[in-house]
This record gives structure tokens, C-alpha cells and sequence, in this order.
């Protein structure tokens, strides 16, 4: 599976889904509660840091792009300032063509979530519910319908915020059905007769139980429900996420199959919905079996549960949880640069100390396990940058590397030495230095400092450059020469 699937991933930067759906802007407060307020008995919450980005369906669009894809995206905002916030933030995505409307009187949805640590401890939503007016209504149809013929799958992100009445969930799944373009819906009514057609909904379980007025508590409660709802409302396919449990699909015919969860850690659970309604498209318009793009969604959303925040699963993401899902070892540990950089900030605010080396580390030997484990008596956390085979073949001559970059980059995470591995294609580690800003940076003391690539931008900003003790006489080029 894993063969003819990473092919496809390639395939998701040929796409355009047309995203229509509730956006809204997702606002994380970050800080620290060491007391409790002698006001109240409330917990006193000291804010450190502030951050926004895309929320609803801003994320399955921010999504679509981490994956490649192009996205038309067709949402309502108010004529306020978190909706001209919301235009700016969709407007720096290249890949995305936006259709915002604005109606005047609207309040743009913003949802405010106050982190202490990785938990959560209270969120505080700004929101008026009211459907949109018959003009916004026409206005986002007629929109729908220009972009329809441009565009591979459609995705309706419903959040219940007023923009999907029935008229308008009606004509737009009419009119991609007659264009033959599939329609995934993230449902958030209990009334399913609203996605009368569909070719996919896909609820959570809570949402499904909802919709089937019934406790479901089996495998084959679920299968029931849902096939009831599919003959009543000529849905094709119902795909449950069911959290730490996984995924269910089911067809109309009864037949069911189970996708068990990926997530090895759950750090927040903000945003996977939108991950997995995301790839599922993609997957489903670059021609997978529609199980084994449930099975992409649930790897997908496997990987941004682990992230705090709204956070998005990259192409190289999922390629690289393909590549190692059968396999043991810390495959969540190799990262691209966006979510390390995620990661990084996130262990700088826990107060841990990030170290960061870098190689090829071609043939692992001791002299290699060496340089990890003194490196990483500097830092709490420590971050290995690996060469990629184009990089190490530019610096060594064609016959370099003899294992692959995923290979090596496997190796080094399943070491418990190791806490993230970013692989990277430039000749140097120049760009990562900049981007993660460790606070200590370490090479072998086979080096002398002004040799040590990034020591003088560690250095302008407080860090620390180590020269670590090596094994001598150990290097890849020797054992490659007692091999020869």
C-alpha cells in the first residue's frame, strides 16, 4: 500500500478542491498558572505569548495547501476587524483563490483559547449565529458555480455558523453532482436531510449519534446508524472519526471497515477534523479507493494531534508516516521545518534548553552515537540535522550516500538520544539554525569553532557553540574503504 500510495501524495500539488464553508479566526493565548487568584477560586492565568492563524474552514484550506493542492475557498465574514484580519491572513496564501463575503451586520466568528503548558484551560468563543441573507446566499452560489469546472473534488466544512442553509447545501451538492465532481462534507447538524446526496459526510461520533437520535455504543451500532441514514438521504459513504479510536467507513451496502488511530502522543486535538476532511478529498480526486483515502486521512490526522495548536499535516508529513508506519522507532519524531519550528517554540516555552548537530551520518557508528549522547548533555532537547541524498551527493560524489535519507533519518530517530530529526536538501544547515534558533549548537571537536557552520549567528543571539569529545578513528569513508 505504502508503494503506490506515496505516488499519489506527489499527485495532490496537480489539484484544485473548492472549499465552501464557516471561517473564523482561531486565536491561542499562551502563559503559565502557578496560583490561585484571592479574588475568586479561579486559577490565574499570566499570558506569555499571543498567536493567530486560520480557523473552520481557513484551516481546511491552510491544510489543502500544506498538502500541495490548490484551493478555491468560499466563505462569509462580517464587515468588522477580525474579518479584514481573516481576508489579510487568507490573502498570503498563494495557492488559495478567496471568494469572501462580506455582509454587513455579520460578527466574524473568533474562538480564543487560553494554553497553560500544552492544556487548555478555557476557550472563549465571539460569535453570532444567524443564517446568512437570501443576496449573501445567491452571492455564494453563484460563486460556486464559476469555480466548479476548475476545480477536482468540492469540500462543504460546515460549523454551524449560519452560512449553510438548506437552500444553499442543496444547490451546491445539485450542481457539483451535476458536474461530477464528489462532494465531503464535515457535518455539524444533527439533521442529515441538509446533505441530502452527498458523496461522502463525515461526522464524529458524538455528531452521528446525534443525527441517529440514539446511543451507539458498538461497532455494529455504528454501521447501522449510519447505513440508516445513507437510504434515507442517498449519502454514498459515511466516514465516523471516532477520536483515539480511529475511523469507521461504511457503505450503503452495510460493509464496514475499521482504521485504527495513529496518534502514538495526543498533545491537542484542535483543527484534526479539518486535516482529515482535507486529505480525504485529496485523496478521493487523485483516484484512491475511498478507503485508502480514509486510511490517508486518519495517518494525517494521526500527525497534527501530536502538534499544539491548530496545526496542519504537511506532503512530506504523510510521506514520511507512510514510509514508517510499519516499522517501531520515533517515525513522529522527523519533522519538516514548519512543524519543527512549532515544536521548537513549544519546548521553549516548557523553559527546555534545544541543542541542535547536524551530518550526514552515512553508516552509523559508535563514533556517531558518541557525538549524540555528549551533544545532548547540553540541552534538554536535541535536534539532528540530516544531509538529504542530493545534498551529500553534491559534497561527496555520486557514490554517496549508501543509505537513503529516510533510512538514516529512521535510524536516528528511533535513538532515545534523539528528540526531532529534520532532513534537509541545502549544502548547509544555515537555514534551519536560523529558523529554530537552539540555544546550543554542537559539532565534533574534530572541528575548530570558526569552522562550525552557524556558530556566529548562535552566538549574536546569546547561544552557546560546543565542540564535543569524539572517537577517533571512526568515519563512514573508513568503514567504506575496510568494506572495499
Amino acid at each position: 500500500m505504502t508503494d503506490a500510495l506515496l505516488p499519489l501524495i506527489d499527485r495532490f500539488a496537480q489539484l484544485r478542491i473548492l472549499c465552501v464553508g464557516d471561517v473564523m479566526l482561531d486565536r491561542f493565548i499562551y502563559g503559565q498558572v502557578d496560583r490561585i487568584s484571592p479574588e475568586a477560586p479561579i486559577p490565574v492565568f499570566a499570558i506569555k505569548e499571543e498567536r493567530t492563524m486560520l480557523g473552520g474552514a481557513g484551516n481546511v484550506a491552510r491544510n489543502l495547501v500544506a498538502l500541495g493542492a490548490a484551493s478555491a475557498f468560499v466563505s462569509v465574514i462580517g464587515n468588522d476587524k477580525i474579518g479584514r484580519e481573516i481576508a489579510a491572513m487568507i490573502g498570503k496564501e498563494t495557492l488559495v483563490t478567496p471568494s469572501l463575503i462580506t455582509e454587513t451586520g455579520r460578527i466574524s466568528t473568533t474562538k480564543t483559547r487560553y494554553v497553560a503548558g500544552t492544556q487548555q484551560v478555557m476557550r472563549a468563543d465571539h460569535e453570532v449565529l444567524c443564517a446568512v441573507t437570501d443576496a449573501t446566499a445567491q452571492m455564494i452560489l453563484d460563486t460556486v458555480q464559476s469555480e466548479l469546472s476548475s476545480c477536482d473534488a468540492v469540500i462543504l466544512s460546515d460549523y454551524g455558523k449560519g452560512l449553510f442553509t438548506r437552500s444553499v447545501l442543496h444547490d451546491i451538492i445539485h450542481a457539483a453532482k451535476v458536474a461530477g465532481k464528489p462532494v465531503i462534507i464535515d457535518p455539524k447538524s444533527r439533521d442529515f436531510s441538509l446533505y441530502h446526496g452527498a458523496s461522502c459526510v463525515s461526522p464524529n461520533l458524538h455528531e452521528l449519534a446525534n443525527a441517529a437520535g440514539r446511543t451507539l455504543v458498538t461497532d455494529k451500532d455504528i454501521a447501522e446508524a449510519a447505513q440508516n441514514l445513507m437510504h434515507m438521504y442517498d449519502i454514498d459513504t459515511i466516514l465516523v472519526t471516532r477520536s483515539k479510536d480511529g475511523m469507521t467507513l461504511i457503505a450503503r451496502s452495510g460493509e464496514y471497515h475499521h482504521v485504527p488511530a495513529r496518534a502514538r502522543e495526543v498533545c491537542d486535538v484542535s483543527g484534526a477534523g479539518d486535516t482529515a476532511i482535507a486529505t480525504l478529498a485529496l485523496g478521493v480526486a487523485a483516484g484512491l479507493p475511498l478507503l485508502d483515502a480514509a486510511s490517508l486521512a486518519n495517518l494525517a490526522a494521526g500527525i497534527v494531534v501530536g502538534r499544539l495548536g491548530t496545526a496542519v499535516a504537511t506532503a512530506q508529513d504523510l510521506k514520511t508516516a507512510l514510509f514508517t508506519q510499519e516499522r517501531e522507532g520515533g517515525v513522529h519524531k522527523i519533522m519538516p521545518l514548519a512543524a519543527a519550528s512549532a515544536q521548537v517554540e513549544q519546548w521553549k516555552r516548557e523553559g527546555k534548553t534545544v541543542g541542535f548537530t547536524n551530518g550526514c551520518f552515512d553508516l552509523m557508528h559508535s563514533g556517531h552515537l558518541t557525538l549524540l549522547h555528549r551533544t545532548k548533555f547540553y540541552c534538554d532537547k536535541l535536534i539532528v540535522g540530516v544531509n538529504s541524498d542530493a545534498s551529500i551527493k553534491r559534497l561527496k560524489g555520486e557514490t554517496r550516500p549508501v543509505n537513503g535519507e529516510m533510512e538514516r533519518a529512521i535510524l536516528l530517530a528511533s535513538l532515545s538520544v534523539v528528540d526531532m530529526v529534520i532532513v534537509f536538501s541545502e549544502d548547509t544547515p544555515i537555514a534551519l539554525i536560523e529558523a529554530l534558533r537552539p540555544s546550543v549548537l554542537a559539532k565534533g571537536a574534530d572541528y575548530q569553532k570558526h569552522q562550525v557552520v552557524g556558530h556566529e549567528i548562535v552566538e549574536a543571539y546569546g547561544g552557546q557553540v560546543v565542540l564535543v569529545p569524539i572517537k577517533e578513528g571512526y568515519s563512514t569513508t573508513n568503514i567504506i574503504k575496510k568494506l572495499a
